[in-house]
């Protein structure tokens, strides 16, 4: 997983945990298998969020896709 992909996860971790939302909650409404949520946020297993999970994320945290991204660039891994 590169930098810039750790750092969208632990966004969207952070965001579920703020709003005690499990991983099945935040799959649901996403659209995904609870499986998927799991996978993503171990990072062992190359699943990784897409720009249209993002921007659907950023409707679910009601929030603006650019609050997963980093402020500034991040070195590549």
């Amino acid at each position: 997983m590169t930098p810039i992909e750790e750092h969208i996860v632990s966004q969207v971790k952070r965001k579920r945990q703020e709003k005690n939302m499990s991983q099945a909650e935040l799959a649901f409404q996403l659209g995904v298998s609870p499986g998927f949520i799991g996978n993503v946020e171990s990072g062992n297993y190359g699943k990784k969020y897409n720009l249209n999970h993002i921007n659907r994320l950023a409707r679910i945290f009601e929030c603006s896709p650019k609050d997963f991204l980093p402020e500034n660039c991040l070195p590549e891994s």
